[in-house]
Parts: C-alpha cells; structure tokens; sequence
C-alpha cells in the first residue's frame, strides 16, 4: 500500500514535472513511478499505470524525442491553420507592452505586480497649475456661447491655451514645453471637459496622438528643434490626418498614396515623394499651420534601392505648400471642435519631410500604434471621467434641490437607482483611469488596457450622461445657457465613434489583440510559426499544454471553494473581492484558452465570442483597479458603498460575460461541461442590493466626503451660470435645512418658493426659527426657483420668427 501510494505520488510529480520543469527531471520521476509500481506486492494495475506513465512522460521529457514524436506534426498542422497577418496586423502585435492584464490572462494574478505600482499623484508644478491656469481657462469659458453663438472657442481663449502652452503638455521643458506626466496630462483634460467639450478636445489633440508625439519619439534632431518649440509656443497649430473617407477603421486600405521621386524644392532638385491624399474627421484641421499625414509610400523606379510597396509613411508638411487644401468645417454633434476635411493632389514634399527622415520612410504604421497605446488611455477616458464627475456633481445636487411631493426627488428609490450607477460607474472609472495613468508613467505602453479604457469607459460616459437626463427630465430636455448637460449628452457619439470606434475596439483589440498579447504561449507559438522555428514552437506548444492542465485543474477546485483556497493581499471587507477576481481570473483563461485552440485562425471571425471575452477581461481589470484606488485612498469606511457597487457590478459582467460564451461555445456538448467545472453553483456574482444604491445615493444628496472625492478635479462653476446657480442652490438647500425641518415640524408645511415669505414670517413670530434662519431659507428657495426654470427665448433668439399669430380674444 505504501509503495502504490510512492508510485501514484511519483507520477503525479512527473504529470507535473514535464511542463514545469527540466525534461530530464520529468524522465527521473516517470522511471521513479515505474519502480515503485513494479515493487508494489500484487500490484499488477500500479505495473500497468507506471509503464503507461513511463511510455507517456519519457518521450515527454526528452524534447528532441518529443518533437520528432509529436510536436513536428502538430507544427505542420498549426502553420496550416493561422491565418495571414498582415503587415499592419503585426505592427499592432509588436506595439506597447502588457502589464496587469497579462497577470490576469494567467488565471493566477500575481498581486504583487499591481500593488508594486506608483500610487497616482500630480506634481506640485501641475497641481499648480490645475489650481491656476486651467481655473481661469474654464471660468473664461461659456459653453452655449461657444456652440450655439461663435460656433468656436472665443479668441481670448484661444490666445489664453496658446500663452500659457496648454498644446505642449507633453514635449519637453528643453523645448519650451510644459512637460507633464500622464497623470497631469490627464486632470488638465479632465478639469476642462468638466466645463467644455470643446475646449478640452481643443486642447488634448496637440497633446495625443499626433505630430508632438510622433516628433519626440521618432523625429530627426534637426525636426525635433525645428518644430516642438514652436508646436509648445502655440505658433503652430497641428493636426494629424488618417483617416480616409474609404478606409475608416481599416487604415490599411487607406488609398492615400506617395511616389518616390525627384523634383525642384528651393531651386534644387531633391529626392521627395508626390503625394495625393483625401482625408476626413481631422480635428484642429481648419485651422492649423502644420499637416501630419499617413499614406502608403511607393517607390516605382527603386529610388530608395528597396521593394516597391513601402508601406504606410508618415510626415509633416506645412499647410501653406502649394497643393495642402484645407476643406471646410465639419459639424461633429454636440461640439464645435475644429474639424474638417484635407485634401492633396500631387503635393510634392522632400524626404527630409517624413517624421524620422528617410529611415522612417514605410514605418508610420509602427509609430502611430506605438503612439496610440499610450494616447488611448489618456484624453478620451479623461473626458468619461469628466462627465462622471459633472454628473455626479449636479445630479445629485439637483436630486437634493429638486422637490416633488414634499420631498426632494433623491429620496425617491426610483431616482436612488440612477444615483446610485452614478456613483458607482464614476469611481470605477476614475480608479481604471488613474491606475493605466500610474502604468504610462512608470514606462509600461499598455495597449491592451489603453483600449479597455478607451471603449469600456466611454461607454460608462453615456451611461452616466443617461441617467443624469432621466433624473433632470424637463431641466436637461431644453436647451440654454442654463442647461449643463444637453451638449455633453449631444457630444456622447464623438467619443465612441474616434480612436477605434467601440464596436471595433472591443472585439478585435482588447481581446483579439489581447489574447495574443497577454496569453503567456500563443505569441511565441504564432512567431515560431513565422519563422518556421520548429524547436520553438515545441517549446512553446508544451508549455502551453501545461499551462492548460494547470487552469483546468485550478478552475473547478476554485469553483467549488468560491475562491477561497486562493490568497488576497489585504485583510477586511474587500479581500473576499480579490479571491473572488483570482477564481474568474482561472475560468476566464480556461475558457478563452479552448476557445482559441478549437477555432484556431477562425476566432479572428468570431467578433461575438471575442467581444463576451473582452467584456470579462475589461471587468477583471476595472474590478482591480476599483480595489487598488481604495486602498490608495487609505480604505475610508464612506466609500465602501461606491466600491462594493464597482466591484460587485464588475464581477456581475465577468460571469455574464463567460455564461455568454459558454452558452455559444465553438463544441456545443462541452459548454455545459464548462459551465460545471467553472461554476459548480450555478451564477454567484450578482450586482449590489438596494441598500447599497440607497446608501450610494444619500453620500450623493449631501456635501459628503464621499461626494467630494467623486467630483475632485471637476470644475466647479462660482458664476451665476447654470452649474453654478445648482451649487450655490445645493449648499443654501443643505444650510437651510434644519430651519425647513424646524417650519415643518411646527406648522405642518413644506416651504416653497410661493410659500417661504409666509412660512418664515410665522416661523419667526413663532419663535421656531431665527431671522437669520429665515433668511438662509428664503434664499435657499430663491435659489431653487432659479434651478428649476429653464431658458426661454424670443422668436428672434430662437433664429426666426412666429408663423401664426396669437388668437384674438373672442368679443363679450
């Protein structure tokens, strides 16, 4: 008994040993069960077990025996079955890096590799001017003014951005730019989208994805000291031009052309490229000084000494050369940003044109992917932010302020439900946004999680801007100076459609890029394939079969224990979330792992299945950057409530997610199979109870901690337009309130802005209140009316005249 015990222990070890260690260790310990087998007294089934081990695992553990058995075959099969990767399909590969999202693909999440990041924080320069520059920009700006009267920013605000070098946020103080971090990057844009869509977008563009970007980590000496001191004086304005009318999405269709050739520049003739180009969508274009483009570049007559087809280019060319057309405006819905059309025909520019040089020539394609995996997760998520905290803040504001049989309308559950997704999306969403921030500043280009960002977080904009009407109802359907949410609500397209329309970014980039990037097997095996590396790939390929033991192994035991057997980094209220996240962690890697290995080259086509993959992993993300920011803000007991619904939600999605794909699995017969080993107890991850949402929409209804760390780095309006009127309405509501309770408890009646001078007459005759009491009262109400009206306009205001005339009184 002792011995059959020795040998299954042996075997279990070689089991292990073969993908886990040396060949030769598993060799050692195959042997091993053998012999234990064979000493085993009437043992005969341990002798039969130990030799099938030994004839399995021996060959196993010697890998030329291995690969001449098993892996040469299955190499052949593999290449056969992957599909083509285009050239631009492996640029995107090879850009940026992986980070958390490569633990959390490993279905065993290393938390230490979270928690060794930097905690977010601004620099003193940049809280400086946060606190200065960016206060006075957003209180120079009125919104309606700027999209319904000017249909642009002021000059004054343009002369401002440009003096105080709002456009240079990202080039270097040796350049005259201002130098910041992602983080500072990121709460300048976010400070200004709190108050003017398009301000920020203004701004954030020459601070993305763009000529800066482009110059500082691919440009000559000589361009860098050219252009980025003035790109950061603000003397010239940039725009970088993509997309093409009949590309779209698919820039390597774009049609754009450049030819390599010779002709006049100065009175010399120099090596250039002719280049005829019709883009569209180009923000800032109306008005710049200097052009970025991307075209394929070809060279005919071999004047480069290369192949033809040269690939996809970049340069800058200045918008005055001969033949640079500058269309008119487009109108993007709900903004007024600079955006137009440009156009070339046979534009001719000289090498030394094409950002980097000639080296450069054919690698624009590169550079703009290693570009967007940064710009991605900075100014489009800092935008959702933005209207997470704008909506916060006023929502719950007027939800106080508001009154509706007797009472305000937050204390209504029905309105606790919207207040509470508020609450809950804008912590979550802040707390994705700063922890990628932390990541880009630490050196990381997380393309993965850039593109989380970018579709899972804009996504959450249109949720919260969606609630926010609902609970406004009449205050947010007319539109006026007063009203602060219709043109962030008009605007909500814009982010979802630029960088990566959602649809596109959630299927086949966070996880059909994603799976290859953060699977720690699949691109090794991909690029052995490539290069026909047949050791590789037996590497690769065994590896990765024991990476697959391991998660089905890990999974139903985590399943069946809810997660416990695994570890958390911190103690308390919230270590349950982690163990939780470390069990879907472990069935979403299963599960996506087979996924890939029975589709094979057809998953590419699988937008569905991709998209319900990339819904858990974006969740498993969010969910530990919602535990990370709690404990970066030190666990304060007020914000349990917004994290148990960030966190709860998220999980919620993940198993959603995964109960889709099971339920839609490539083997029909093997979903429910999964569905057992991953979630023996059926769906356990179910969103926050009404208490939460009750507790979420109270923290909202008041000037709460809570309600303060939600809206920081917001603007907060002091003028007397319609943000600002809310707040000084919320914060005379809030100090009236004990008078309002006092009247109601000693004369029977709410005081309204029809009835407060009576009311408070009484009260004070009465003795109930003071008549400094009555007064915070009365202006209390006086606010509140001034809230609850909307704008009126005459017929010439509203741009016409009306059509009929009054009825005449009929006579007596």
């Amino acid at each position: 008994m002792t011995l059959t015990i020795i040998a299954l222990l042996f075997l279990t070890l070689a089991a292990t040993a073969w993908f886990r260690a040396p060949g030769w260790l598993a060799v050692v310990l195959a042997l091993a069960a053998l012999v234990a087998a064979i000493a085993t007294p009437a043992g005969w089934p341990a002798v039969v077990i130990g030799l099938l081990a030994a004839l399995v695992l021996v060959p196993l553990g010697l890998p030329p025996l291995r690969q001449a058995l098993i892996s040469n075959r299955l190499f052949g099969w593999f290449k056969s079955v992957l599909p083509p990767m285009s050239a631009t399909e492996r640029e995107a590969l090879d850009a940026g890096t992986v980070w958390w999202d490569a633990e959390l693909f490993s279905g065993r999440p290393r938390w230490k590799t979270l928690f060794e990041m930097n905690k977010p924080g601004l620099s003193e320069r940049e809280q400086a001017f946060i606190d200065n520059e960016v206060e006075e920009l957003c209180a120079m700006i009125d919104d309606w003014q700027v999209n319904h009267e000017l249909n642009d920013l002021p000059p004054e605000v343009w002369q401002f951005i440009r003096e105080k070098k709002f456009l240079s946020m990202i080039i270097p103080r040796e350049y005259g730019g201002l130098d910041f971090s992602a983080q500072g990057n990121a709460a300048v844009v976010t400070k200004i989208a709190s108050r003017s869509l398009s301000a920020a977008v203004t701004v954030m563009v020459p601070n993305s994805l763009g000529p800066g970007e482009l110059l500082m980590h691919f440009g000559t000496d000589e361009q860098k000291n050219h252009y980025l001191p003035r790109l950061a004086s603000g003397e010239e304005i940039p725009c970088f031009a993509l997309t093409s009318p009949l590309a779209g999405s698919d820039a390597a269709s774009m049609p754009d052309e450049g030819i390599v050739c010779k002709d006049k520049f100065n009175g010399k003739e120099v090596l250039g490229l002719k280049v005829s180009w019709d883009k569209r969508y180009i923000t800032l274009a109306p008005v710049a000084t200097v052009l970025g483009l991307a075209f394929k570049a070809r060279d005919p007559d071999g004047l480069l000494g290369g192949k033809e087809n040269l690939g996809i280019t970049c340069a800058l060319i200045p918008t005055d050369t001969p033949g640079v057309e500058l269309g008119d405006r487009h109108r993007p819905g709900g903004a007024t940003f600079m955006n137009g059309p440009t156009r070339g025909k046979d534009v001719f520019i000289p090498l030394d044109w094409v950002i980097g040089g000639s080296e450069r020539v054919g690698q624009g394609w590169r550079m703009l992917m290693h570009c967007l995996a940064a710009g991605r997760a900075i100014s489009l998520p800092a935008q959702s932010v933005a209207n997470g905290k704008l909506t916060s803040m006023t929502t719950g504001a007027y939800a106080r302020v508001r009154y509706q049989f007797k009472q305000p309308i937050g204390h209504f559950e029905g309105i606790e439900e919207p207040l509470a997704r508020i609450g809950g999306e804008t912590y979550r969403m802040e707390a994705a946004h700063k922890l990628t921030l932390s990541a880009l500043d630490a050196g990381e280009k997380p393309v993965v999680l850039s593109a989380i960002l970018k579709a899972y977080l804009t996504e959450a904009n249109r949720r919260v801007l969606n609630d926010a009407m609902d609970v406004h109802g009449g205050k947010a359907v007319v539109e006026g100076p007063g009203n602060y949410l219709a043109i962030p609500f008009q605007a909500i397209p814009v982010a979802i459609t630029v960088e990566g329309a959602n649809i596109l970014t959630r299927s086949m980039i966070v996880f059909g890029q994603g799976a290859i990037r953060c699977h720690p097997y699949l691109l090794k095996e991909m690029e052995a394939a490539a290069d026909d590396d047949a050791r590789a790939f037996d590497r690769a390929l065994w590896a990765h079969v024991g990476f697959l033991i391991s998660n089905t192994l890990r999974t139903p035991v985590l399943g069946l224990t809810g997660g416990r057997l695994s570890g958390s980094p911190v103690s308390g209220p919230t270590a349950r979330y982690y163990r939780r996240i470390n069990r879907l962690s472990a069935a979403f890697t299963l599960i996506a792992d087979l996924c890939l290995l029975i589709l094979g080259g057809k998953f590419k086509f699988k937008e569905k299945l991709s998209g319900r993959l990339a819904d858990a992993l974006a969740h498993l993300y969010m969910a530990s950057a919602t535990l990370r920011r709690f404990e970066d803000d030190g666990r304060p007991e007020d914000d349990l409530p917004v994290m148990r619904w960030a966190v709860e939600d998220s999980l919620h999605q993940v198993e959603e997610a995964l109960y889709g794909v099971l339920r839609n699995f490539p083997v029909p017969t093997l979903g429910p199979v999964l569905r057992v080993m991953a979630f023996p107890w059926g769906r356990r991850h179910h969103r926050s109870d009404d208490r939460t949402g009750h507790r979420i929409a109270r923290l909202l209804l008041e000037d709460s901690a809570t309600r303060r760390r939600l809206i920081d780095g917001a603007f907060e309006s002091k003028a007397d337009d319609g943000a600002g009127v809310l707040l000084q309405a919320f914060a005379a509501v809030l100090k009236a309130a004990p008078a309002e309770m006092a009247v109601r408890n000693a004369l029977k009646a709410v005081p309204n802005p029809l009835n407060v001078d009576e009311l408070c007459a009484k009260a004070v005759e009465a003795g109930v209140i003071s008549e400094e009491q009555a007064a915070d009262l009365k202006r209390a109400q006086e606010l509140s009316a001034k809230v609850i009206a909307v704008d009126e306009f005459t017929p010439e205001e509203s741009g016409g005249q009306q059509s009929l005339e009054p009825p005449q009184a009929a006579a007596g």
